[in-house]
């Protein structure tokens, strides 16, 4: 059956399909993600792993794959796409796919779909909480209340104050957004800034648009970063020493994306140093961050376990594979997937 591209989207088929596609989820079989798909029983094959050995069999007629990413042990997904030979699609139901992509499924036709969107508003509101940890000095609060001590001082306004993103897609826009509720002015770094004000295809948001090569200068005027870009080659440590070397130092840095985007060895000394004030931080060079991390001792700093969109009521997992299912019946109905993701880019 013919498939082909459209635009930003890719249609898999001319006409509504008649048949129950096969559909492999890599997963543990007995994990609650697999609650989502009861409804899908009668309409696709599906086939549900864990194993290496065992996906590299089951792949061969496999038509879809969902990729979870739970797992209870290592899986070498590049090892089992030359076993997929029936494959037409595959949907990831992480943001991120930097760890997903490698040069055979990349150079392919098949398209990839995430779950690019679905985790914006958590991840936003840990934004908001990092920027008013620090303006209103919370440990400080805390620390008092525990010790009992009447400790009265003064705080900082977040109205007002210039948030810059890095990485302005779905969680970047949605942190701007939330920033806007706060009285916060909003610069945004955008590969092509959308021009002056009327332009029609302006965003509304954001107050200032830089572009890439203007880094330094929106570091420049920032009172809070917020890093919320994709890893690739090209945003590995686009955050280092040159950048908090132009940055105030009342700054603080947030990140909701990717940790190596941030230098991390650069970003602790910068704070270490009070060349910015402090950082708010969902996602490290390396996770668990390492016991040893002069980070983990740093007043300065909130840790969060990279957990801030494991959402609750309803659960993450949950919407997530939601996604999937909604694109799984385009798929099932010739109608263009959405959320697809430019594997040359690499989000």
């Amino acid at each position: 059956m013919e498939r082909r591209h459209s635009g930003n989207c890719y249609d898999p088929a001319p006409a509504t399909m008649t048949f129950n596609p096969k559909l492999l989820v890599i997963a543990p079989p007995e994990h609650q993600v697999l609650r989502s798909l009861e409804g899908l029983q009668r309409l696709a094959d599906i086939s549900v792993s864990n194993e290496q050995a065992v996906l590299e069999n089951l792949t061969a007629d496999t038509e879809v794959i969902l990729f979870t990413g739970i797992s209870s042990g290592a899986i070498n997904f590049a090892d089992i796409w030359p076993h997929a030979r029936a494959v037409r699609w595959v949907h990831t139901l992480a943001t991120g796919v930097e760890k997903l992509l490698f040069p055979a499924l990349i150079d392919s036709a098949v398209p990839l779909t995430n779950a690019r969107g679905v985790f914006k508003r958590s991840l936003a509101e840990f934004a908001v909480l990092g920027i008013l940890f620090h303006t209103k000095r919370v440990r400080r609060l805390i620390e008092n209340q525990r010790e009992r001590k009447w400790d009265d001082f003064c705080v900082r306004f977040a109205n007002g104050r210039v948030l810059g993103v890095v990485g302005y897609g779905e969680i970047g826009r949605e942190c701007a957004l939330l920033a806007r509720g706060l009285g916060m002015r909003v610069h945004a770094l955008r590969r092509h800034p959308g021009g002056a004000a009327g332009n029609p295809a302006a965003d509304p948001v954001p107050d200032r648009e830089f572009a890439p090569e203007q880094l330094q200068d929106m570091l420049a005027t920032l009172d809070v970063l917020v890093c919320a870009a994709p890893l690739t080659p090209h945003t590995h440590h686009m955050i280092s020493d040159a950048q908090f070397n132009v940055m105030k130092r009342t700054a603080i840095v947030i990140n909701v994306g990717r940790g190596p985007v941030i230098d991390e060895t650069a970003l602790t000394a910068a704070l270490r140093d009070g060349r910015i004030a402090g950082a708010s931080l969902d996602v490290f060079e390396h996770e668990p961050l390492p016991e040893s991390s002069a980070l983990w001792g740093m007043d300065n700093v909130l840790i969060s376990p990279h957990c801030t969109d494991r959402s609750m009521d309803p659960d993450w997992l949950d919407l997530s594979m939601q996604v999937f299912i909604e694109n799984f019946d385009r798929y099932c109905n010739g109608r263009p997937l959405r959320n697809i993701v430019d594997k040359q880019a690499g989000y």
